[in-house]
């Protein structure tokens, strides 16, 4: 986690410092090294948000775009009690996940679930062959009225499957932290796949990545 109380206030991990976890009030350690981000560490007990995953640089870089104050906000389901950590909520309690590594199509269903209001930005760094995917898949966008928005026979040739069928909107980051000299470079803008379909075609939007943080 990049956030624990410390004093009541929301702080970063420190050389050093104990925080309290804002999800479940357990006392949290500082982990400060030079392989992974900074970050707060259950002491001698596993993590309480079974979803958390350690933050990749890409992960924490996407987070700091935003106010502290939305960054890890801890929510219930007031009918199960269950508990779980978003990486962003807006004013307008709008979640934003952040993925990097893979997850499992089931486990994606279960937090579109849990989160409702939400859209999800993945890393497609992570594997080379999904940005070659994409680039190779862009000859079967078909242009609409609106500009930047596109339609899509086969979004199985573009996509990873996992995240075809999902509930809520996806939006696929392929530059990650690279800097690319290149304005023209189709990686500098993000992708969004809709969750919604016209008959087989899927809708995909190309956004400014400043537009969309």
């Amino acid at each position: 986690m990049k956030f624990a109380l410390v004093n009541n206030i929301k702080s970063e991990a420190t050389k050093g410092a104990i925080g309290i976890c804002q999800c479940c009030g357990s006392p949290l350690i500082a982990r400060c090294g030079t392989i992974k981000v900074n970050h707060w560490a259950h002491k001698g007990t596993p993590p309480c948000d079974t979803w958390w995953e350690p933050e990749t640089e890409w992960h924490r870089s996407w987070k700091n775009n935003y106010p502290v104050e939305w960054q890890e906000v801890s929510l219930i389901d007031k009918n199960t009690s269950e508990k779980h950590i978003a990486d962003i909520r807006t004013v307008h309690s709008l979640v934003i996940e952040f993925q990097h590594s893979h997850i499992d199509p089931m486990e994606r269903s279960i937090r579109e679930n849990f989160y409702q209001n939400m859209v999800w930005v993945v890393d497609g760094t992570r594997l080379k062959r999904d940005y070659i995917r994409f680039q190779k898949g862009t000859k079967y966008f078909r242009n609409t009225e609106k500009e930047g928005i596109f339609l899509i026979d086969y979004p199985e040739e573009v996509f990873s499957p996992n995240w075809l069928n999902s509930s809520v909107s996806v939006v696929f980051d392929f530059k990650g932290i690279e800097t690319i000299a290149d304005t023209s470079d189709k990686r500098n803008n993000l992708y969004c796949l809709f969750p919604v379909r016209l008959g087989r075609q899927a809708i995909i939007a190309e956004i400014p990545r400043k537009a969309f943080i």
